[in-house]
């Protein structure tokens, strides 16, 4: 198997407040690439759409650029920037720390699938 698309043809687009995500779906990988403009907060942007209280996706992500703010609903909390990898569990909310936009790549979690999706 041989497989390649290009995310400057991304096969979906999901923009949400203060923010969007691009999305390739492939045979094995599904692959997104979110970006979070200052004042992005998950529990405020994304929240309306999701219907939950916090963010119940797993995230397997690689920060490119800006600054993230993580914290657990289990009260755990980090700070995420250029260079980290990064694995989050379901229950957690987040946000953008700074002026400058957050984008982030995310691997075969559920985030290329479903988050932000209306129904």
């Amino acid at each position: 198997m041989l497989e390649v698309k290009t995310l400057d043809k991304p096969d979906e687009r999901r923009d949400f407040s203060r923010g969007h995500l691009e999305a390739v779906h492939m045979t094995d990988l599904d692959f997104a690439v979110a970006t979070f403009e200052p004042g992005w907060r998950w529990s405020e942007s994304v929240a309306p759409i999701a219907g939950t209280d916090s963010c119940q996706m797993h995230h397997n992500g690689y920060i490119v650029q800006g600054r993230m703010h993580i914290r657990m609903d289990d009260g755990g909390e980090t700070e995420v920037g250029p260079g980290d990898v990064f694995v989050v569990s379901p229950g957690h909310d987040a946000w953008v720390v700074g002026d400058e936009q957050v984008v982030t790549y995310d691997f075969q979690g559920q985030t290329a699938r479903e988050y932000a999706k209306k129904d």
